[in-house]
C-alpha cells in the first residue's frame, strides 16, 4: 500500500518498522457532545486504511484516544451539573454506538487522557529537566519551542506564522498563562476557579495537563517513542500534530510517527459547517430523515481523502441508490456462483481496479467506481468464475467497511397478468398504439405497473 505523507509531501511504500506489524495512532474524539459527520469522515477513512491493510493479510495495532478532559470537557460537564467522569461516560458510551452503525472496527486500544495523567506528568518532568521546559510562577509549565529547531516542518509555517497562529489558538490563550514567548504551549495548567473539582496534584501544583501532551504521554506507553503512522484530520496538523512532534522528540528521543495521514474537511452544501448555521449534522440527525449509516459511510467514502468533500441530501440519495444497485447485483451474481467452488484469496478478478485504487493512496472514489465496472464484468460469468467474482467484491466490500441491504424481492407476477403483459408487448411492436393503452389500463385495473424500457418491459406492484 502507498499513501501520501504530510511531513515529506510525498506518496511512499508503507512497511511495518518491525516488519511484522503496522502501529498506527489515531487522534479520536473529545467527548463532551455527540460527533458529527465530519468528525466521522475522518474516523470512517481510518477505519478503511486499517481494513485495507488487514485485507492484504498486514496485522495491526490500532490505538485511538478518548480526550476526557480538556477546557470544554470541564465546561460542559459543569453546565451539565455532572462528574466529569458521568459526563464524558456518556458521551464516550455515543461515540461507540455511532462508530458501531458506522461498521467501524474498534480500535485495538482506546486510552482515555484521565487515566494517564501521571504518565503525562513524567513526560514533563523529563521536558523540565532537558531545558525544552519550564514553570511559571503560577504552577502552569510550558513548552519551549525554541529549544526544538525543527518545529513547525510539518505545517510549513515560519516563525511570523507559528506566532501568529499561536496567538489565535484557543487552546493556548496568551493572555490566560504566563509564557516566556508568544509561542510556546503549555504542558500543565495550573488550577483555576472555573475548574471546580478537576484537578490533579503535580510537581509544580494542582491542576490538569494540556491537551497537546495528552496524545503523547498515551503514544508512548502503547506505541513507543517510534511508530509507524500518525493520523487525524488536516485541522490538527496545527498546532496540535507539530507540538506532538516537538514534546515527544525532545522528551523520549525517538524518531516519533515515520508517516503523516491526513483527511480533508468535509464541508456541507459547498460551505463550511457550524453549528450556528444549522448544517451540523450527526447521525441521529439524519436517521430522523431516514436516511441509514451504512448511507452515511458510503458518502463519506465516497470522495478522496485529500480533497474537501461536499455532504449534500442529493449524495444520500445517490448512496442509497448505489447500495441497492449494489445489493441486486451482488444477489444475482450469487444465484450464477457455483456452490462447491475452492475459493481463491488472492485474486480479485473483476474487482482488480478496486482493489488497486484502495492500495493506491487510499483512492476510495477509484475503489467505489471499480467496483461497478467489475460488476458489469461480473454479469458475464457463470459457475466457479461467478463464486470467485462474488468472493473477491465481498472482500473489496469489507475493506471499505459496505454492508448492503437486503434487495427487494421482486413480487411474483400472476400469469394472467404475465400473458397481459406479452400481449401489450407485441400490440406496441405492431405499432397499435391505441390497443397498448388499453391493454394497460386492464394491467393497472389488476394492480399492476408497466414501464416499459429498451428490452422489453418491467411489471410493478401498485
Amino acid at each position: 500500500m502507498r499513501l501520501y505523507d504530510t511531513l515529506q509531501r510525498k506518496t511512499l511504500e508503507l512497511l511495518a518498522l518491525d516488519g511484522q506489524t503496522f502501529r498506527f495512532y489515531c487522534c479520536g474524539p473529545t467527548v463532551y457532545g455527540p460527533a458529527h459527520i465530519g468528525n466521522f469522515r475522518t474516523f470512517v477513512l481510518q477505519d478503511v486504511f486499517r481494513r485495507t491493510l488487514e485485507t492484504s493479510g498486514q496485522r495491526t495495532m490500532h490505538v485511538r484516544n478518548l480526550t476526557d478532559v480538556d477546557d470544554k470537557t470541564i465546561r460542559e460537564s459543569q453546565r451539565a451539573g455532572k462528574t466529569l467522569g458521568d459526563f464524558t461516560n456518556f458521551w464516550t458510551t455515543k461515540f461507540h454506538q455511532d462508530c458501531k452503525a458506522l461498521n467501524c472496527l474498534p480500535p485495538h486500544v482506546e486510552p482515555s487522557a484521565v487515566e494517564h495523567i501521571p504518565h503525562q506528568i513524567t513526560m514533563i518532568k523529563e521536558l523540565v529537566e532537558k531545558g525544552h521546559a519550564y514553570s511559571s510562577e503560577d504552577g502552569s509549565v510550558y513548552f519551549n519551542i525554541a529549544s526544538f529547531p525543527d518545529y513547525g516542518k510539518l505545517s510549513r509555517l515560519d516563525e511570523r506564522e507559528i506566532e501568529l497562529g499561536r496567538t489565535q489558538s484557543q487552546r493556548a490563550n496568551a493572555d490566560e498563562y504566563e509564557k516566556q514567548s508568544v509561542s510556546d504551549f503549555v504542558l500543565w495548567k495550573s488550577r483555576r476557579a472555573e475548574d471546580g473539582e478537576n484537578f490533579w496534584a503535580s510537581p509544580w501544583g494542582e491542576g490538569r495537563p494540556g491537551w497537546h501532551l495528552e496524545c503523547s504521554a498515551m503514544i508512548r506507553e502503547y506505541l513507543g517513542d517510534s511508530f509507524d503512522l500518525h493520523s487525524g484530520g488536516v485541522d490538527l496538523v496545527f498546532p496540535h500534530h507539530e507540538n506532538e512532534i516537538a514534546q515527544s522528540r525532545c522528551a523520549c528521543g525517538g524518531h516519533f510517527a515515520h508517516t503523516w495521514f491526513h483527511i480533508a474537511h468535509l464541508m456541507v452544501d459547498g460551505g463550511k459547517m457550524s453549528k450556528s448555521l444549522g448544517n451540523l449534522y450527526t447521525l441521529e440527525d439524519l436517521a430522523t430523515h431516514g436516511w441509514t449509516a451504512m448511507e452515511v459511510r458510503y458518502v463519506l467514502i465516497s470522495g478522496h481523502y485529500r480533497k474537501p468533500l461536499n455532504f449534500t441530501f442529493d449524495s444520500l440519495h445517490a448512496a442509497r441508490e448505489a447500495l441497492t444497485k449494489l445489493a441486486k447485483a451482488a444477489a444475482a451474481l450469487a444465484e450464477r456462483a457455483a456452490t462447491s467452488t475452492t475459493l481463491s484469496e488472492v485474486s480479485f478478478g473483476p474487482f482488480q481496479a478496486a482493489w488497486a485504487g484502495l492500495n493506491d493512496d487510499l483512492n476510495t472514489a477509484g475503489a467505489l467506481g471499480g467496483i461497478f465496472t467489475g460488476m458489469r464484468e461480473a454479469a458475464k460469468l457463470e459457475g466457479a468464475a461467478a463464486a470467485q467474482a462474488l468472493a473477491a467484491l465481498n472482500r473489496i466490500l469489507r475493506a471499505l467497511g459496505l454492508t448492503l441491504p437486503e434487495p427487494e424481492k421482486a413480487a411474483e407476477i400472476p400469469a394472467d397478468v404475465r400473458a397481459l403483459a406479452e400481449q401489450r408487448l407485441a400490440v406496441r411492436q405492431a405499432k397499435e398504439w391505441a390497443q397498448s393503452d388499453v391493454l394497460r389500463d386492464q394491467l393497472a385495473a389488476l394492480g399492476w405497473t408497466v414501464k416499459d424500457n429498451k428490452d422489453g418491459y418491467e411489471l410493478l406492484p401498485k
